[in-house]
């Protein structure tokens, strides 16, 4: 990818991934130049004729039934800006805020925003040379857009916001001279199209998107060594099983670990034992996993749709201006929350399965995994640590959609809390990485455990991979840095060697 040309209607999910990984430039089409000024003239048209129409020549949210004059107009839309630049916590991720800066762009490039070409030529500038502004993650209700954050980007448009450029935090014209563009100076409708918008509630359901297809993955590659671990039974991934469910996502897991559990020397040992049935951690994977790779699937064909929706108001329709409810971001409020639910119980199910491997199922290995139980802990506060995570994303998993609190005098009486769904989405998907991490950590000692016995070729590579970055248990040691080397592999795919990709599946296609 070289040039990112921006249309308002060719984005998709697997372009925003590509974008993050390569850092193409981006401009607007010329086909987008001409949709955009054709509403331009509309509200140009409206500036005129004094017609009286939400968000131009009015108040906002409580106050638009305020008729505001010709000549307050352009200060109407600074005071906007200023006054809504509200935002508090943390600044969010450079990869959040890049795609945050490629979906507006998008958005005002479909043409039905009433804003010039030449904002978003600006709006690209930032992007293109990484003058990223600071987007404050937490200030946002969902509703009338993502108002707060979207308004420190404006600011830095206009030359009196903050931005971060390759580690430096630059102010104001400092920032613009990095990015090789001059202030914006606002015209009618302008900063209410760059404030209105869910391009912050998108951003950020998609990084948890992105992540929790990777965790997903992970959790398959690490609960297949797991069987091993634990002498596991093969039958439950049989097809014929899976077929009878008829659920695509379980079907597609459990192939995928039958790609893993391919026969080794450690099932080979156990045959003819009278273990009938391994506990549920093990034996539902299929179904466990199947059902977050169904609700991933999902997010994936709502979130390709928002990659190219326009979500501010009012919105104009030819000579028309409509004034509707697009800023609402309960669509991907309820996309976050149905990931975090999936999310948590990755996370659920990995900590029941490390729990298995220090239970002495497996008589092959001892208590904890500690080479002398007793004068050794072993892996006890390992577990201990996943389960406090577990419980931690338990609470985290409570819907935010399910939670409204009316704004603007009961004007915006109803609101998503997209925002704040998206970024525990994120928390929780950090401490899945490290429940993993423990699984992993554990799982692979108990291989270790069993040697001379071989498990299959392909989890022998999984095993190599982590051992390649952490050491085997030589005794007992402090665990923490080992758990955070394995969660970062974890974060970066690295243990997604030995699945097979034509197996992966992109959900991109979704």
């Amino acid at each position: 990818m070289k040039k990112l040309s921006l249309t308002g209607a060719d984005l998709s999910l697997k372009t925003l991934d590509e974008f993050e990984r390569q850092h193409p430039q981006a401009a607007l089409a010329e086909q987008a130049r001409r949709q955009m000024q054709e509403s331009v003239d509309t509200v140009q048209q409206v500036v005129e004729t004094g017609r009286v129409c939400y968000g131009i020549n009015t108040g906002f949210g409580a106050l638009a039934r305020e008729h505001i004059s010709r000549d307050q107009l352009i200060q109407l839309q600074y005071n906007l800006v200023r006054s809504h630049a509200c935002g508090l916590g943390e600044p969010l991720s450079p990869a959040i805020t890049r795609r945050v800066l490629l979906l507006k762009a998008n958005s005002l490039a479909v043409g039905n925003s009433g804003i010039r070409p030449v904002v978003v030529d600006a709006l690209l500038a930032l992007l293109n040379n990484e003058v990223l502004p600071v987007l404050p993650a937490k200030g946002s209700v969902g509703a009338s857009g993502d108002l707060a954050p979207l308004a420190h980007l404006a600011l830095a448009l206009i030359g009196e916001g903050e931005a971060n450029c390759r580690g430096k935090l630059l102010r104001g014209a400092d920032l613009l001279a990095a990015a090789h563009t001059q202030a914006v100076q606002l015209q009618a409708k302008e900063g209410l199209a760059l404030l209105n918008g869910t391009q912050v509630s998108a951003a950020l359901a998609m990084e948890g998107f992105f992540q929790a297809r990777v965790a997903l993955l992970s959790s398959i590659v690490i609960g297949a060594l797991c069987v091993e671990a634990l002498a596991g039974s093969y039958s439950p991934f049989d097809a014929r099983i899976h077929a009878a469910r008829n659920l695509p996502g379980q079907i597609r897991v459990a192939e995928m670990f039958r790609s893993l559990l391919t026969g080794s020397d450690i099932w080979r040992s156990h045959q003819g034992c009278d273990r009938v049935q391994d506990p549920y951690a093990l034996r539902c994977m299929p179904q466990v996993y199947g059902a977050v790779w169904d609700t991933l699937t999902h997010a994936a064909a709502i979130l390709g749709r928002e990659c190219n929706s326009v979500s501010d108001n009012p919105l104009i329709f030819g000579d028309e201006v409509l004034s509707g409810g697009n800023f609402h971001a309960e669509p991907l409020a309820f996309l976050a929350d149905f990931m975090g639910i999936a999310a948590a119980e990755m996370g659920n199910i990995s900590e029941r399965r490390t729990d298995l491997l220090l239970r002495k199922i497996n008589p092959r290995l001892e208590m904890f995994l500690a080479r002398e139980p007793g004068v050794e802990s072993g892996f006890m506060i390992a577990h201990v640590a996943a389960a406090a995570l577990a419980s931690e994303n338990r609470t985290l998993a409570h819907p935010a959609s399910a939670d409204n609190i009316p704004t603007s005098a009961g004007q915006e009486d109803h609101v998503s809390m997209a925002p704040w769904a998206g970024l525990k989405l994120l928390q929780i998907l950090e401490n899945v990485r490290s429940i993993l991490a423990i699984e992993a950590l554990a799982a692979a000692a108990a291989i270790d455990a069993q040697r001379p016995l071989q498990t299959t070729p392909s989890l022998e590579k999984l095993h190599a991979v982590l051992r390649e970055h952490v050491r085997p248990q030589d005794g007992d040691r402090r665990l923490d840095a080992d758990i955070r080397v394995a969660a970062e592999n974890i974060h970066n795919g690295l243990l997604l060697g030995s699945l097979n990709p034509e197996l992966r599946g992109d959900f991109f296609s979704a």
